[in-house]
């Protein structure tokens, strides 16, 4: 059991995060306007179909919620069923290519963020067949549900899309167990230089 002096610097760390979580959201939010404005021309200029999808993902104690995501592949992508992303992924837009060198398909998420169902640094969240599927080879992979879903996390700037779901969960327990300001810093800052370097895309 976690005793006094531990259980204060939880929920001090857990009211800071929830604390620069929004402050973050709403002053990246008329930058993050104007960049998805102006991809979405561009989306809607390569390819038929929707601007944003909308996909259910499993959130912090296994609570389901729809994560917002401008359209990046093909409307028909998943027409042999759900299938995780490769590189090089064939799916994947002209246009999708280019957003997900630079994370641009993730901004939307800041509504996410706002909405309480996500934070800034944290594991990424996986579908809900991905999870089952990824638990049953790799038990302990629903470990990673104690914390919220990030829209960044030690995972994607270690390894990004190379990464196998089992390197991903070492990753993602390690950040679970060592988690804290100083930590998200530097997770931050590595990933402010990954999407400067287009690097990890798929």
């Amino acid at each position: 059991m976690p005793n006094l002096q531990e259980k204060q610097k939880a929920d001090f760390y857990r009211y800071f995060k929830r604390t620069i979580d929004i402050m973050m959201s709403l002053l990246c939010l008329p930058v993050a306007i104007l960049i998805v404005g102006i991809f979405s021309i561009l989306i809607k200029l390569d390819s038929p179909g929707p601007l944003f999808y909308l996909q259910e993902r499993v959130g912090q104690y296994g609570r389901y919620f729809k994560l917002y995501k401008l359209r990046s592949m093909y409307v028909d992508a998943e027409k042999d069923g759900p299938r995780w992303a490769s590189e090089k992924d064939p799916r994947v837009t002209k246009v999708g290519r280019m957003m997900r060198r630079t994370r641009i398909d993730e901004l939307p998420q800041i509504i996410n963020i706002l909405k309480g169902e996500m934070s800034f640094i944290g594991p990424r969240p996986e579908r809900p067949i991905f999870t089952a599927e990824f638990e049953a080879r790799y038990p302990g992979f629903t470990k990673r549900l104690a914390v919220k879903p990030g829209l960044t996390g030690l995972a994607q700037v270690k390894g990004g899309y190379h990464i196998s779901p089992k390197e991903k969960l070492e990753l993602d327990l390690y950040y679970i167990e060592n988690k804290g300001i100083l930590l998200d810093l530097q997770i931050l800052l590595k990933t402010v230089k990954v999407v400067c370097l287009g690097q990890g895309a798929r």
